[in-house]
């Protein structure tokens, strides 16, 4: 299938599966981005480091919603 194909078929595709296309590109590209589809052994050991450490103290972080909505405001 050529580009132009692809794109008069996704043209074609409701809102919500244009949605999940666009998410399955934007997982593809962050793989490709970072060249490994999964962590590595001693980032996952990190993310279970800080995971833990949150869930002792959740008062020091943030969740993710707000430190965007932060980010987003000083824009």
């Amino acid at each position: 299938m050529s580009k132009n194909e692809l794109f008069e078929e996704f043209a074609k595709l409701t809102p919500d599966e244009q949605d999940e296309v666009w998410e399955a590109l934007c997982a593809l590209e962050e793989q490709r981005a970072l060249g490994t589809p999964t962590p590595s052994e001693q980032e996952m050991a990190l993310l279970d480091r800080e995971t833990e450490e949150y869930e002792k103290k959740p008062q020091v972080g943030a969740p993710w919603t707000d430190v965007e909505a932060r980010i987003l405001a000083k824009r």
